[in-house]
């Protein structure tokens, strides 16, 4: 399958790139019960992008210094407020003396968060530029009854149908691949995190 650029890189040096994903994707393709129906085939790249975030996570942020920080943080804005709503004016000013503190933890809390972020980043754009331009693209992800209803999709499609107008799908139980991915990749990480050990969810 020959690709025209990506909608996130429209740059000829690409090809090589593409075709190395196809490569590897497009007997995952052949390898699922039903190629024209890919729920399977979405479900493994998405399992494979939440084990490649969360073990980024895992490798790259101190957890418990970052869950040290983020609970020093939650009490004191509690203390904060409490101090402000009782009118308590000498304990309101000894934690505003605090804060440079605070916004320095915050501070470093965000530099954490971003190195998983950074070394993800372009992995998952490539994974997702080879979704959008292979045939997955035009597909209507068709779910098990079961599955469709626990994931609460009639919800999220009543939500499109008020925002965008019109019918999201007229097949039953079909969804786009898109938000397919979304769920697999939700539910994913947080099983993922479970068994790595994190004490936060996603």
């Amino acid at each position: 399958m020959a690709y025209q650029g990506s909608f996130l890189l429209g740059i000829s040096w690409m090809q090589p790139v593409f075709d190395a994903m196809n490569a590897l994707f497009n007997p995952l393709m052949a390898l699922d019960p039903t190629p024209n129906n890919p729920v399977l085939t979405v479900f493994v790249i998405s399992a494979a992008v939440s084990l490649l975030t969360v073990t980024a996570q895992k490798l790259l942020v101190d957890q418990d210094k970052m869950n040290e920080m983020q609970e020093r943080s939650k009490t004191f804005n509690k203390e904060l407020r409490e101090a402000q709503a009782s009118g308590d004016g000498k304990k309101v000013a000894k934690l505003q003396a605090q804060q440079m503190e605070m916004m320095q933890d915050q501070s470093e809390v965000m530099k954490m968060s971003f190195r998983p972020m950074i070394v993800t980043m372009i992995p998952i754009l490539l994974i997702f530029a080879w979704m959008w331009q292979s045939v997955i693209k035009d597909m209507i992800i068709v779910l098990p009854p079961a599955v469709y209803y626990c994931t609460f999709t009639p919800l999220f499609h009543a939500f499109g149908q008020w925002i965008y107008g019109g019918n999201i799908t007229t097949i039953p139980y079909g969804i786009g691949w898109l938000f397919w991915y979304f769920i697999c990749t939700f539910g994913m990480s947080q099983i993922i995190r479970k068994f790595m050990g994190f004490k936060n969810g996603f």
